[in-house]
Formats: structure tokens, sequence, C-alpha cells
């Protein structure tokens, strides 16, 4: 059995900042918000606390090809459209006709606990340039 995890106001407000957010922030962006409330927070701090919220289920981590890590304050499965040019992801509607982790899972010895889907593709600003 594992100790309770210790509430951390850094902690706190990295949760806080990620679920403020709805353009999914990089690590980055979200060191550069806390700073200004906590000035001697550092990067470490930050990731540390953002893999520890991914592996608690509070926040979602998403790895984006040829760009930064992004974080996800929305949990439940959804999809994401990734731009090839510009690298901005967003949420988009998705609702499939069928229920992958079950679907799929027939045939398969293992358990599927979650999925992710991500569409590549370019974004409405990008789009004309391409």
């Amino acid at each position: 059995m594992s100790a309770p995890m210790k509430n951390s106001r850094q902690r706190n407000a990295i949760l806080e900042c990620v679920m403020s957010h709805h353009d999914h922030p990089t690590a980055d962006i979200i060191y550069q918000e806390l700073r200004e409330s906590f000035p001697n927070i550092s990067l470490g701090t930050v990731y540390r606390n953002l893999s520890l919220l991914t592996s608690l289920g509070k926040i979602m981590k998403i790895t984006c090809e040829n760009h930064a890590d992004r974080f996800d304050g929305q949990t439940i499965p959804h999809a994401h459209f990734q731009c090839k040019s510009c690298g901005c992801l967003q949420d988009i509607p998705f609702k499939p006709s069928v229920h992958p982790q079950e679907d799929i899972g027939e045939g398969f010895d293992g358990i599927i606990s979650d999925y992710t889907i991500t569409f590549r593709g370019y974004c409405a600003d990008c789009a004309p340039k391409s």
C-alpha cells in the first residue's frame, strides 16, 4: 500500500493551469505562467508534477509528432487534431460508431484500458498555405 500523496501548492497550481487551458499547453508554457506566482519553481518540478498528475489520471499527456508533448485537462476519451505545419493541437468532435476498446479488444489477450485518436492535417490557418 502506498503512502498518501502529499498535497502541494505547486502541484495544485500546475493542475489548475492545465485545466484552465483549452489549447493543450506544453510544460514550458505551464512553467512560464506559474513563475509569476511561484518565482522559485523549476522546470524540473513542473515536469515531475505533470508526470505524476498524468500517472494519477488527473490529466492526459499527448505526444505530438515533431513537437513538444502537450497536456490536456479533459481526461475522458476524445479525439485531437494536430496541424502538420504549425503544430497546433485541437480537440475535435468525434463520436465513434463502435466501441473501440471492446471491438478491437476481441481477439486480443490483454486488457485495453484507454485509447487516443489523433488526426493530422492542416488547420484552417495553414490549409491555404499548403
